[in-house]
């Protein structure tokens, strides 16, 4: 039977460079458009039930973050649904995935992917729960929708922003879980907040990255994480959109969700460089850690970025402007591409349902601190 490999879809990535020999496939990842980030990857093999694939990427080595692929193992599904580990190693920059195929089909990806109807049935889904608006701020460069979902009637003003870069699909799967507990009526942590906060949840901030197949940048080539201080409609509407509506509602916090390539951890970074941050702030920023550490294993505050000297803080950077700007509680929320080194898994790693539950735990963390931000 002959092999076919097609990447062809939303969220897709890959170049065939040879695909006769199924021990011997090679493949490149392609760059992000008028960019040179790569590393997502997403793409399906056919008619390889009951071969052993030896997958080489040639180019791995270009890609935007080396530290990644140390002790990594891509994903693997038969459904598009559960995706598991696989063999996995990189050796003089190429990255081999082998994998023994018990089916006709079946998909790898760098991370367990989010598409763009994925995230149409997310926001579907959310809008029909009582109290839930569904606001588009504005449109990407490739004319998408920049959802934006608020509910709750408190004085307290919550924003919530993921995957700017739409190759960290972890960020998504974190806002459903995180959605899934703030609209669950029986929860008593979710209907307390709701009457003490406004949220303003933006699932996915980058949908033209996402539907491209790209790693970190926008349809223009652009990072918007480093657009913060200079956003514009031509280069970064989404970022655009965002600041107008933040700045009409106001904000106490802002958590801006995050996947980090080299770091086998759940960690938070803060605005701590940012020149107007404050010891009340870094009390703020301490206390939503020591919360959320205290609630879920899978978080810890041992491992992270480095923090910048007070001052120093990038402010094209979300947090740090935010933190800058507004004066609010603003943090990145890291998950690993890998797994967590605390509390491995070995047949899944880091996945979906694990993001799902750290969303969640999230909202215990918010309680704790709500009455100081």
């Amino acid at each position: 039977m002959t092999i076919h490999i097609n990447a062809a879809f939303d969220s897709g990535n890959i170049k065939v460079i040879a695909a006769e020999d199924p021990g011997k496939i090679e493949l490149e990842i392609c760059k992000d458009h008028l960019s040179d980030f790569y590393q997502w990857f997403h793409f399906r093999v056919s008619g390889a039930r009951g071969q052993a694939l030896c997958m080489q990427i040639n180019n791995a080595g270009g890609a935007a973050y080396l530290d990644g692929w140390k002790d990594y193992r891509a994903c693997a599904s038969y459904d598009r649904e559960t995706w598991f580990r696989i063999d996995t190693s990189y050796t003089d920059g190429v990255l081999t995935l082998q994998h023994d195929v018990e089916c006709d089909t079946i998909w790898f990806a760098y991370f367990a992917p989010y598409s763009m109807e994925q995230h149409q049935d997310l926001i579907a889904w959310a809008q029909i729960h009582e109290g839930v608006d569904l606001e588009v701020l504005g449109h990407t460069l490739d004319g998408q929708s920049l959802d934006c979902l608020s509910v709750g009637s408190g004085e307290k003003t919550i924003w919530i922003t993921a995957r700017q870069h739409p190759g960290e699909t972890m960020a998504e799967w974190w806002v459903e879980g995180f959605l899934a507990r703030l609209l669950d009526e029986d929860d008593p942590v979710a209907r307390k907040l709701l009457t003490l906060a406004r949220f303003h949840i933006v699932p996915n901030m980058n949908p033209d990255g996402s539907r491209r197949g790209h790693l970190r940048t926008n349809a223009k080539g652009i990072n918007l994480n480093r657009e913060w201080d200079k956003a514009s409609p031509e280069n970064s509407p989404e970022v655009f959109h965002i600041l107008e509506r933040i700045r009409a509602t106001g904000v106490d916090l802002h958590l801006d969700v995050h996947g980090d390539e080299g770091l086998p951890y759940n960690f938070i970074a803060g605005g701590e460089g940012a020149p107007n941050f404050t010891p009340e702030d870094q009390h703020k920023l301490d206390a939503y850690k020591v919360a959320l550490e205290a609630i879920s294993p899978d978080f810890q505050t041992l491992h992270g970025y480095d923090v910048d000297a007070p001052g120093t803080a990038d402010l094209s950077i979300c947090t740090n402007y935010m933190a800058n700007t507004f004066g609010c509680l603003a943090m990145t929320l890291e998950m690993p591409f890998k797994d967590n080194a605390d509390l491995p898994d070995e047949f899944y790693g880091w996945s979906p349902e694990r993001c799902r539950k750290l969303g969640a735990a999230n909202l215990d963390a918010m309680l704790t601190i709500i009455d100081d931000i």
